[in-house]
């Protein structure tokens, strides 16, 4: 959020920054277009010094800190910063730096604005500090190396909105980003740098559908029309001449869009202002309806340029976005009464007068759905059952299915198969499976299956790797599917042998992704290849760190990792961090989860279960013997550490509120009962 809120103090503050060196657009005098970039190329590339990638972040804390919004200090991140409240999260320069996240908030990179695929990273503009910002990780990733563009319908959103998916804007259809209007102008300055400076390099670079491929205009039509929109709608900030300055302390230049904002319409033009909306959208009709949904078709309209998408109403309320003159509108109520009606959009945001209005009523559904058939099971571990069966069939739609363990509704699903999972090792257990529709009718019951859960320790499954892609000395990602589990490996080759076929990874990754059953031990076989020193490979579970290693030296060597403990479907993953030691895997296996099987730091062995492990809400559900009787609880991490103590934990609900743990592997030890969980 803003602090400095006065017109005054902001342009006090500008006006004292905003100064270059006296002298530094020297013969720049009555230039424009072509010559003007030509010219402006020279002098921000004599005497610029690259100090390499690893740099940016020794000048991330002078360029790219937030003196102007919250003020603290924090790394001013284009991706998190909201400007009119408060962010959802910040980052410290030098801390949580990364290049592996899962969501917003783990971490902040390094992002070329220009994706440094476009220039294969070659030097100097993989480390040009001008236009490559210090942003959240989730984010960047999210972006990818798309242009930048107007979104309408995002498949992300950030969390301060920065969007992407498909472009609405005139002349490109692809996957774009979207930054939130604070940061729209500093983007389209930077690309505008960018083409400028490297304008003689442009036409060995890869376009992107972004740049040009020769020195002038170095865009393609599209991307400059946007940018230019972009530049005018954001104008230079305090922080952009900040930013500017510091880059010039760090990098001895400038961007001359900055200092000169003027010169972008110098050289590029002026975009032409649309402020001609759309024709009205005419002959709107509902096609039909079910008891959840409406389907509206309707004229297309006309624009000057172009139109972009269509705003739908229900009610005179807003409900969704169409790119096309048709739409499906759910979420509705069975047999009520609604009117509709649209509006058209052009890029520019100018907003149609709003087509007719039509009503229609959705149905009232009372015909049941027919029962699922041929329910069987697939496969049985320590403490699941997987079951499948045959669609049920309904007279509008089937909108999921019940499923029965024992009598007693144990979940619902959408598919027409499943896991049953938490149960105990060695029972016998009856599922049966009962189709529901939208409007809560409900099936006979199909079919009754049984099955036995397996007997603790038994083997779960195993991979000896001669499913892995043909031989080749390349190192790739490389996916491949064996007894039922897929499996893909990063930065790896497949020419290596241990006991037979081995997979070799260098510095990336094996993951064996939704194994059922759990994970109980892991056994595994590693064998050093070519050169290098002994190490180990972590273990991840679920994306999370376990702390348990396999070692690895040039001595082939066989390991049980005990202990893990994981339930449900898991992602196992082995992780060589190791940028030269290239490691060959082979005759990897595991045990089902266990309820029985943990006896860590001292505690007793486990009689609770936990579900669903992993824990993603901040809240453990929990079963186990004489809860209510339970006077306290206590959770520790991996390292013996008591996180958190809970007295009566059980004397209103089975279930415990967590205190803001982070991501990680924890015991909770109730009484003489303890179960391992895993947070995410």
């Amino acid at each position: 959020m803003k602090k400095f809120t006065t017109f005054l103090l902001g342009f006090m503050f500008a006006v004292t920054l905003a100064q270059a060196p006296a002298n530094y657009y020297d013969g720049t005098a009555g230039l424009t277009g072509a010559t003007l970039k030509t010219k402006l190329s020279q002098i921000i590339t004599a005497g610029a010094i690259d100090k390499g990638y690893d740099g940016l972040y020794t000048g991330y804390p002078t360029t790219d800190r937030d003196h102007y919004y919250e003020n603290d200090g924090s790394v001013l991140d284009m991706y998190s910063e909201n400007p009119t409240g408060t962010d959802p999260y910040n980052y410290q320069h030098g801390v949580k730096k990364c290049g592996n996240y899962s969501v917003e908030g783990d971490c902040y990179n390094r992002e070329h604005i220009v994706p440094q695929s476009f220039f294969n990273s070659a030097s100097p503009m993989v480390s040009d500090i001008h236009f490559i910002r210090p942003t959240d990780g989730k984010v960047n990733g999210m972006r990818s190396n798309y242009p930048f563009g107007v979104v309408s319908n995002p498949a992300f959103t950030s969390k301060n909105g920065t969007k992407v998916g498909p472009c609405t804007s005139p002349g490109y259809s692809g996957s774009v980003g979207e930054p939130i209007d604070e940061f729209k102008g500093d983007v389209a300055r930077m690309v505008f740098y960018f083409v400028t400076r490297y304008e003689s390099r442009l036409s060995g670079f890869s376009t992107g559908n972004m740049l040009g491929g020769s020195a002038f205009p170095g865009l393609q039509p599209w991307e400059r029309d946007v940018l230019l929109t972009w530049a005018t709608q954001d104008p230079v900030s305090p922080t952009e001449i900040e930013r500017n300055n510091a880059s010039f302390v760090f990098q001895k230049n400038r961007n001359p869009f900055i200092d000169h904002p003027e010169w972008i319409q110098t050289i590029w033009g002026t975009q032409v202002i649309d402020t001609q909306a759309p024709s009205t959208p005419a002959n709107l009709a509902l096609v039909s309806t079910s008891t959840a949904s409406a389907n509206l078709s309707w004229t297309a309209s006309t624009d000057n340029i172009g139109v972009t998408y269509y705003k739908i109403f229900v009610d005179g309320v807003f409900h969704s976005n169409s790119p096309s003159n048709t739409a499906t509108v759910s979420g509705l109520n069975q047999g009520t009464t609604y009117n509709f009606y649209v509006n058209a959009v052009d890029a520019a945001g100018n907003i149609s007068p709003q087509s007719n209005t039509v009503s229609g009523t959705t149905l009232i559904d009372t015909q049941a759905p027919t029962e699922a058939t041929n329910l069987a099971v697939t496969s049985v571990g320590t403490n699941s059952i997987a079951i499948q069966w045959n669609a049920g069939t309904d007279n509008i739609e089937v909108a999921g299915y019940n499923i029965f363990v024992n009598g007693a509704l144990y979940g619902s699903t959408t598919s027409t198969s499943t896991n049953v999972a938490n149960l105990d090792p060695n029972t016998a257990y009856s599922i049966y499976v009962v189709t529901k529709d939208a409007a809560g009718n409900v099936s006979p019951q199909s079919n009754t299956v049984t099955a036995t859960t397996l007997a603790v320790g038994l083997n779960c499954g195993d991979e000896n790797f001669d499913s892995i892609p043909a031989s080749s000395s390349t190192y790739s990602t490389y996916n491949w599917t064996s007894n039922g589990v897929s499996y893909t490996s990063e930065d790896s080759r497949t020419d290596q042998t241990i006991t037979g076929k081995a997979i070799t990874i260098r510095n990336g990754f094996l993951t064996a992704l939704s194994v059922p059953n759990g994970l109980g031990d892991l056994t595994v076989t590693t064998g050093l290849k070519f050169s290098g020193t002994a190490g180990t490979l972590k273990i991840f579970v679920n994306d999370v760190d376990t702390g348990k290693t396999i070692p690895y030296s040039a001595t082939v060597t066989t390991t049980t990792v005990s202990g893990i403990n994981i339930s449900g479907v898991v992602e196992i993953r082995l992780q060589n961090s190791s940028t030269t030691n290239r490691v060959a895997i082979d005759d990897m296996k595991w045990t089902c989860y266990t309820l029985a099987a943990v006896n860590e730091s001292g505690i007793d062995k486990n009689s609770l279960s936990i579900y669903p492990n992993p824990v993603r809400n901040g809240e453990l559900n929990v079963n186990g013997q004489n809860l209510k009787e339970i006077a306290t609880a206590q959770i520790f991490d991996f390292t013996g550490k008591l996180v958190q103590s809970i007295a009566q934990p059980f004397k209103t609900s089975g279930k415990i509120a967590l205190k803001n743990l982070p991501k990680g592997m924890y015991i909770l030890k109730a009484g003489s009962q303890t179960a391992k969980f895993i947070i995410q």
